[in-house]
């Protein structure tokens, strides 16, 4: 028996190189050993975009495309809409009676993002529980295994305290889950910003034109004090080395380039033109087989549909069981 993964996406936007990094390669990789459901969460976007769901159902159709045109294969990965699985939410009311408002709302990574989106008191209740929404997506496949950045490190541990809570309640139906950081967790944002956001105007997206691509590395940050070709320049905090560091394969080049870098008589633009063309050569056949799904829409979401399909399955499995040992199965 394969452990199962869930992982997934906000349909806030399309998807860019920091999602590639960050889970996209590391999915593509995981569904030839583990038995992987690959969640669009169209429910937990509207948290914070309750006043603008056609951005959300939008983005599903955009987000589902950069998922196929990666190569995440409905063969071997099931994909599926968090919303069109109300079984998920009857799990989510349980698990809000399993944690204290106080314990959300010392997660650090929630606190971060309210105080982000300015939202004062006036947050959403919806948007404070979204780690308890998250422990019934996970919970619900019975995933063991999850795939986050850092900054989600927290919510796994409140999905544990909701297993280990509700097993000494009612009895053992969930086991404990574990987290897998990928190597290269985080992207920074082109403008030096410490990750690269649809919303934060410094993203390449994985759908970008060779035009675009070639803009948005001519703006990159480097080192605001190497003014002349002649100059030493610093290669630390230098955006272009960064990306050449994670995706150029040649890498005693790029070490012979922050050499000769460091010490003067190369110029940005030589190290820029290099990176523009190692992004299209990854980005380049991506936008192809997009372009290519994206003709068929219809077809895009049969995928979604059957996928969602087969994933209810596995939920209300395990929605049988929580009412069961909760002794709410009264007309079995």
């Amino acid at each position: 028996m394969k452990e199962t993964i869930l992982t997934g996406d906000r349909p806030t936007g399309r998807l860019h190189l920091g999602h590639y990094v960050g889970s996209l390669q590391n999915r593509i990789e995981l569904q030839d050993k583990y038995k992987q459901f690959v969640m669009i969460a169209d429910a937990q976007a509207l948290t914070d975009n309750a006043d603008n769901p056609e951005r959300v159902r939008k983005n599903v159709l955009e987000v589902a495309l950069d998922y196929l045109a990666v190569g995440i294969d409905p063969e071997k990965s099931t994909i599926l809409i968090q919303s069109q699985i109300p079984e998920l939410s009857e799990l989510f009311g349980y698990f809000m009676n399993l944690v204290s408002l106080a314990r959300v709302e010392q997660n650090p990574t929630v606190k971060t993002e309210i105080k982000q989106r300015k939202f004062g008191r006036g947050i959403p209740a919806g948007f404070v529980m979204y780690p308890v929404s998250q422990a019934a997506d996970i919970l619900g496949f019975k995933a063991t295994v999850v795939p986050v950045g850092e900054d989600q490190l927290p919510m796994i541990e409140i999905t544990n305290d909701i297993v280990d809570r509700f097993n000494t309640i009612y009895g053992k139906v969930f086991d404990r889950v574990k987290a897998v950081v990928p190597k290269n967790a985080r992207l920074p944002g082109i403008d030096g910003s410490a990750k690269m956001g649809k919303s934060m105007n410094n993203a390449i997206f994985l759908s970008d034109s060779s035009k675009e691509i070639n803009e948005k590395v001519m703006m990159m940050y480097t080192d605001p004090k190497h003014l002349k070709v002649s100059d030493p320049g610093h290669v630390k905090g230098n955006m272009v080395f960064t990306y050449l560091d994670i995706f150029d394969p040649n890498k005693d080049e790029i070490e012979e380039l922050k050499n000769q870098y460091k010490k003067g008589g190369l110029g940005d633009v030589v190290l820029k033109k290099r990176l523009i063309g190692v992004l299209e050569k990854i980005i380049g056949p991506i936008r192809s087989r997009r372009e290519e799904l994206a003709k068929d829409p219809e077809r895009v979401m049969k995928i979604l549909e059957k996928g969602t399909l087969e994933a209810r399955e596995k939920v209300q499995e395990t929605l049988e069981e929580v009412r069961r040992a909760m002794k709410l199965d009264y007309f079995e």
